[in-house]
């Protein structure tokens, strides 16, 4: 075994935590105006708002979910999604490139999200620790997940 392959669990559960915690500050920003607010404006997206608010408040749940690695694979999928259709239905229509329509953001986090739905969450989740105590061994777990 490698030196980079013996911390390969590790690291993947580090950039989940990270792009977990980094995603749900994001759209705690959006709601609550916390952090410096929606996108550092200062101001919030109004409550029920269509379909601003409601994308944020799906987002913070699936952030949260990927942040402790509980359901990774479908929060990540649902959060990747929601960036995917943020950057085409509110960045794309100013100008073609992320760095032109300030889409950067959304793009990464649909990439970053998209790659913990293949690569799945690391050795530090919610969701391994119910894979051994359903009696299923670590890397059985892992064999399972890739194919």
């Amino acid at each position: 075994m490698s030196r980079l392959q013996h911390w390969r669990e590790k690291v993947l559960s580090s950039y989940r935590l990270v792009v977990g915690l980094l995603f749900t500050c994001h759209d705690l920003s959006s709601i609550f105006g916390i952090m410096g607010g929606n996108m550092g404006h200062g101001d919030t997206i109004p409550a029920g708002t269509w379909p601003g608010w409601w994308a944020a408040l799906i987002q913070v749940v699936a952030g949260v979910l990927v942040l402790v690695g509980l359901w990774t694979r479908g929060a990540a999928l649902l959060a990747s999604g929601s960036m995917a259709f943020a950057y085409f239905t509110v960045h794309q229509e100013k100008a073609l490139l992320p760095i032109q329509n300030g889409g950067e953001a959304s793009a990464m986090f649909c990439w970053a999200f998209l790659l913990i739905v293949f690569f799945g969450p690391g050795s530090w989740s919610i969701d391994r620790l119910f894979n051994r105590r359903q009696g299923q061994p670590a890397q059985a777990a892992l064999v399972s997940e890739v194919s």
